[in-house]
């Protein structure tokens, strides 16, 4: 178990894409704690189009650095979680989410009208379409995690370089899935990233329009 927690805010300020990991597991109580963290992030329409495999076994992890351009901390890092989007999810989980969403208070009204726009607004998608969806759907679950994981005193590295077919046929992963990124959950080995800084609020923040400095 991780032995230093840290504010929300100290995370963000501090966090850095760690270089390298020393390989050692991670509590079970923990990465649950991290999971679920990200299954609790929002999603439109609450259909959650979100699928995660956790890889953790160290020759399941060899295998899929191989499939993510070598890149030595999938190896080393105490555990990797794939966060894919599933193209159909909504197919399938329209109905349960109806569900859930009436035993938590959802008016017939809106219910009715999620169940009509829901496949009338993703059936329209293209295949890259679907893929942008995705991609936010999933990448704010996978944030989630990201920051939860820092609290908890872990250090993480957001993985973008992956060869989407390899990792979809190392992970044996249904022909709807789209994988997002990797997360890579573990500590620190050696010394961290530099500071790369954040440009200044005034090159990329403005109020009511463009140009305009927030006041």
């Amino acid at each position: 178990m991780a032995s230093v927690q840290k504010s929300l805010a100290q995370a963000i300020r501090e966090r850095r894409s760690t270089p390298s990991f020393d390989g050692e597991p991670i509590s079970p109580r923990d990465l649950w704690q991290i999971l679920d963290a990200g299954l609790h992030a929002p999603s439109g329409y609450n259909m959650q189009p979100w699928r995660f495999i956790v890889v953790q076994h160290p020759e399941q992890r060899r295998r899929l650095r191989a499939a993510s351009y070598n890149q030595a901390k999938v190896e080393e890092a105490s555990a990797i979680i794939v966060a894919c989007g599933d193209r159909d999810g909504w197919r399938r989980d329209l109905e349960e989410m109806l569900r859930m969403g009436r035993a938590g208070g959802m008016p017939e009204s809106y219910a009715a009208q999620a169940a009509a726009n829901v496949p009338e607004y993703l059936s329209g998608f293209s295949r890259e379409e679907m893929a942008g969806w995705l991609n936010k759907q999933v990448t704010i679950a996978m944030t989630t995690m990201m920051w939860m994981a820092e609290v908890l005193g872990y250090d993480t590295a957001m993985l973008e370089g992956f060869e989407q077919q390899r990792v979809c046929e190392t992970l044996r992963l249904p022909m709807s899935y789209w994988v997002v990124s990797l997360l890579a959950i573990g500590h620190l080995k050696g010394s961290d990233k530099f500071d790369g800084g954040r440009f200044d609020p005034s090159h990329t923040v403005f109020g009511e329009e463009y140009g305009k400095p927030l006041k």
